[in-house]
C-alpha cells in the first residue's frame, strides 16, 4: 500500500518577526503577513492557492481573492498540517495555505497567556493555572522516578542558550544560561521556576502544501511528511490532569502522545533511533523528559538521565528544540506556536537554519501540547520521499 502523503510537500515556511508585543499589528494583519511571507518562500503565486486552513482562513480568502477556495477555520499545529496534507493527498486542493497569527492579546495580565484562563469552576474558583496543571504531571513523574529539579533545568538551561544564540529569537542574547540560573529563579508552581516555564510574546507563522509534482518546479528542496497522529484524553485547562486517568488502552495521560507517536512511526516504516532531530514543544521544561520516555527514545522513568548524559543539546544525540522554543523563541498565540515547531523541523532537512543546524539531519520529530493540557500531537518529517 503507498503512503498516504507520498505526494505532498511542504513546499514553503515562514515566520514573521516575533516579539513580546508587535506594535500596529492584531491577530489578523500579522497572520496576512506570515501568509505572504511563506507563499514568497515556496514560489507559489497567490492565485494559485485554493486551500486555506488557519482561524483567519476566511478573512485570507477574501483579502488575497482567493474565491472559489476552500477554507477550514481551525486551529491547532500539527493536525491541521495533517488535514492540509489530506486535502492534496486527495486531490480536494493543489496549494494549501496554513497561517496563523497572535497580536494585541496581553492586554489583561500581560504576562500570561489569554488561551490558559478559561472562565470555568477549576480556574476561577481554585486557581488551577497552567503552570500548576502541568505541574502536578512533573510531580507525580518525580515521585514515580525520581525525576529531579536539576535534570528540569538542564532542559530549560539548554532550550533557553538555543534561543540565546538565534537572532530571530524574543530571548536573543539573555543567555547563557546555567542550570543554577533556572534554580534560582523564583517558584512558580513547585517544582517549576520562572525559567522552567514558557514566556509569552506575539508573531505569525505560516506554511505552504502542495503536490509532489507541482513541487518539481518550486526554489526549495521538497519536505516531505513521513507520518503524524494526535492523542487526547479531555478538554485541556478545564479539569485537573491527572497522571493515570486511561481510557480504552493502557496508556496513561501521563504519557499522551505515545499512541500518536507509534502510529507515526508505524506510517512511516521508522523507528526513535532514526530521527536526527526534535522539535519537540516546551511549555514547560519537564515536558521535554516526559517526551523522550512517551516517544520511545528511552526507557520509562529515564528521561532525566538521557538529559543529564547530553543527549539533547547541540552536538548531541538528539538535539532538541534548537530555535529555542517557546521559552525562548517565541510563544505567539494558541495555533502559531505550534506551527513554529514544524517549520523549524523543515528547515533543519532543508538546512537552512541559521543557528544549531544538525548536519546532515534527515528525519525531524515535531510535536504540540502536554500532558497539562491532555493532548499531543506528533509529526514526522523527512529528505527523503515516503
Amino acid at each position: 500500500m503507498s503512503h498516504p502523503y507520498r505526494d505532498v510537500v511542504i513546499a514553503g515556511v515562514h515566520n514573521t518577526v516575533q516579539a513580546r508585543q508587535l506594535e500596529g499589528h492584531d491577530s489578523e494583519s500579522i497572520t496576512f503577513e506570515a501568509a505572504l511571507g511563506a507563499l514568497a518562500d515556496a514560489g507559489v503565486p497567490t492565485p494559485e492557492v485554493d486551500a486555506v486552513i488557519g482561524a483567519h482562513a476566511q478573512e485570507l480568502v477574501l483579502g488575497l481573492r482567493l474565491g472559489p477556495c476552500t477554507r477550514l477555520p481551525w486551529q491547532l499545529g500539527i493536525p491541521i498540517v495533517l488535514e492540509g496534507a489530506d486535502l492534496v493527498a486527495s486531490g480536494r486542493a493543489d496549494v494549501v495555505l496554513i497561517a496563523a497569527g497572535g497580536a494585541s492579546m496581553y492586554t489583561d495580565r500581560t504576562a500570561t497567556a489569554p488561551w490558559t484562563r478559561p472562565a470555568n469552576e477549576f480556574v476561577v474558583g481554585y486557581g488551577l493555572f497552567t503552570a500548576a496543571e502541568f505541574a502536578l504531571m512533573a510531580r507525580r513523574h518525580m515521585v514515580m522516578y525520581g525525576t529531579t529539579p536539576e535534570q528540569l533545568a538542564t532542559v530549560a538551561s539548554t532550550i533557553r542558550n538555543n534561543g540565546h544564540v538565534n537572532p530571530d529569537a524574543v530571548y536573543f542574547g539573555r543567555g547563557p544560561f546555567t542550570p543554577a540560573d533556572i534554580l534560582a529563579s523564583r517558584l512558580v508552581a513547585e517544582p517549576f521556576h520562572l525559567l522552567d516555564c514558557a514566556m509569552t510574546s506575539e508573531g505569525g507563522s505560516a506554511l505552504v502544501l502542495t503536490s509532489a509534482e507541482r513541487a518539481a518546479d518550486l526554489p526549495n528542496p521538497p519536505v516531505w511528511i513521513l507520518g503524524g497522529a494526535s492523542d487526547s484524553y479531555g478538554p485541556a485547562y478545564q479539569i485537573a490532569p491527572a497522571w493515570d486517568i486511561v481510557g480504552r488502552s493502557d496508556v496513561p495521560a501521563g504519557y499522551v502522545g505515545r499512541t500518536a507517536a507509534r502510529h507515526a512511526f508505524a506510517t512511516a516504516g521508522l523507528a526513535p533511533d532514526d530521527v536526527d532531530v526534535a522539535e519537540l514543544y516546551d511549555p514547560f521544561s519537564f515536558e521535554i523528559i516526559r517526551q523522550l520516555e512517551a516517544y520511545g527514545f528511552c526507557p520509562d522513568g529515564e528521561g532525566g538521565a538521557f538529559v543529564d548524559d547530553g543527549n539533547i543539546g547541540p552536538g548531541g544525540r538528539l538535539p532538541v528544540t534548537t530555535d529555542g522554543g517557546t521559552m525562548s523563541y517565541s510563544h505567539a498565540g494558541i495555533n502559531a506556536q505550534q506551527l513554529q515547531r514544524v517549520i523549524r523541523g523543515v528547515e533543519q532537512l532543508r538546512g537552512t537554519c541559521a543557528t544549531n543546524q544538525v548536519h546532515g539531519a534527515e528525519v525531524a520529530i515535531c510535536s504540540n501540547g502536554g500532558s497539562g493540557a491532555l493532548f499531543t500531537d506528533v509529526m514526522l518529517l523527512g529528505k527523503e520521499r515516503p
